[in-house]
């Protein structure tokens, strides 16, 4: 049993609170310098060990004074989008129906969605969907404004969408559109939206404050609740990354349609938040993240309740794809089905590219989200990790911030270093 005691530290960029056992001390002071030096406006963070909570710390401001605009303190129940984090509940989702026999992941996409095989697509299978080489990673008509709130006008432009490249011959991250192609094998398996499967069968027995999907019951303690996401600060003293040159000088170039052809998405609208867009508008804190991957560092169950068995769960950290060049990210990538695995980039961090890694153990499996969130679980160590913040970081992956955090964690359990790629004891 973890022996938590109660944090309450002062700073200048606001109060830190919650609680940590005393091995995890070390999380107390990188988020103090995350706060102090590393631009963080308000965040959370918590680690779970053996299903316990050992740390979970709040901090910051949800809302940072602005002119006449009134700061607003980071609290325990604040919650924010997760953007890419998101991904990770829609693949749990996608694994506990492949876990109850509801889909096949090797099937043929067209066994669930027959319209989805138009146009080069037939060949995928729903696996594909999950590691990101099902070959639709964008869309080439632009999108239009507030359609992306609208999941069957999304998922018919998708199916009517010509293939980028033979399904599994290329791996592209599936950004944006990975909402609405599992997300869709998910509704036709099932009958009911993947956000609401979630709610029941994850976020519900878990305890989860995370929704894909807000409901109108919920929205209005959910909106009041909410810090707005801000955007990173650029450094115009890095050279721009592959992707962002990309998006700078090529209107056609998949990083660029993934990221700009999206229909305005306003992160922060209430709008945005009741759509479900189960590969970016997830709403949820640390804590959230951290418990709905706690079952999967405990062999795929928890408090009594089966969520995966040992098989499933095996699958799910196993890496599924991985290449030298993401046909969107434009950097080295490795996928289990549906989550990302630990992504050793820091030598490509030369004059000529600016890029971030995210540096796990070799057993962990989790995902990132745009800024620099992430949640993920580490079975190996019987760990879980989530972490949530409202100023974003630049780059692609993780920044400093989460990546420090993560370092700690993993110092904390006795993790010498990460010189190879991944974290080892």
């Amino acid at each position: 049993m973890s022996s938590l005691e109660k944090v309450h530290v002062e700073t200048p960029q606001g109060t830190i609170e919650g609680s940590c056992d005393p091995r995890f001390r070390s999380l107390v002071d990188v988020f103090q310098t995350n706060l102090a030096e590393r631009g963080e406006i308000g965040a959370g963070v918590c680690v779970t060990v053996e299903g316990e909570v050992v740390a979970d710390l709040w901090g910051g401001f949800a809302v940072p004074k602005k002119g006449n605009q009134e700061e607003k303190p980071w609290t325990e129940d604040t919650v924010t989008t997760v953007f890419s984090s998101t991904k990770g509940a829609l693949a749990f989702c996608a694994h506990i129906l492949a876990d109850r026999g509801v889909i096949d992941l090797d099937a043929p996409v067209t066994e669930y969605w027959p319209e989805f095989g138009r146009k080069g697509k037939d060949s995928a299978r729903v696996s594909m969907m999950l590691d990101h080489t099902a070959g639709v990673p964008a869309l080439r008509e632009p999108v239009p404004q507030d359609h992306a709130y609208d999941f069957d006008y999304m998922a018919e432009r998708i199916a009517n969408e010509e293939a980028f490249w033979e399904p599994g011959t290329r791996q592209g991250y599936h950004g944006l559109t990975y909402a609405w192609t599992i997300g869709t094998v998910i509704r036709k398996a099932l009958g009911k939206p993947a956000g609401q499967f979630f709610a029941e069968e994850v976020a519900g027995p878990l305890g989860l404050d995370f929704h894909v999907g807000v409901s109108a019951d919920a929205a209005d303690d959910v909106e009041g609740r909410f810090a707005p996401i801000s955007a990173p600060t650029l450094d115009k003293s890095r050279p721009p990354s592959d992707f962002t040159v990309a998006l700078l000088n090529d209107p056609q170039a998949i990083p660029t349609l993934f990221f700009l052809n999206n229909g305005g998405i306003n992160f922060n609208s209430r709008e945005c938040h009741a759509a479900e867009i189960g590969s970016a508008n997830g709403v949820t804190n640390g804590r959230g993240l951290a418990k709905m991957y706690a079952p999967l560092s405990l062999g795929g169950s928890i408090n009594g309740k089966t969520f995966v068995g040992e098989e499933t769960l095996t699958r799910m950290g196993r890496v599924a794809a991985a290449t030298e060049l993401d046909a969107t990210l434009l950097i080295p990538t490795r996928f289990a089905l549906g989550f990302m695995k630990s992504m050793d980039n820091r030598v490509l961090d030369t004059d000529k590219k600016s890029v971030e890694s995210a540096l796990l153990s070799d057993a962990a499996f989790g995902h990132v989200g745009a800024g620099g969130s992430i949640g993920f679980a580490d079975p190996e160590a019987r760990m879980s990790f989530g972490y949530v913040m409202n100023k974003q970081g630049l780059g692609i992956l993780l920044n400093e911030r989460g990546q420090s955090l993560i370092d700690a964690t993993y110092q904390a359990l006795g993790y010498r270093h990460n010189k190879g790629g991944v974290w080892v004891r």
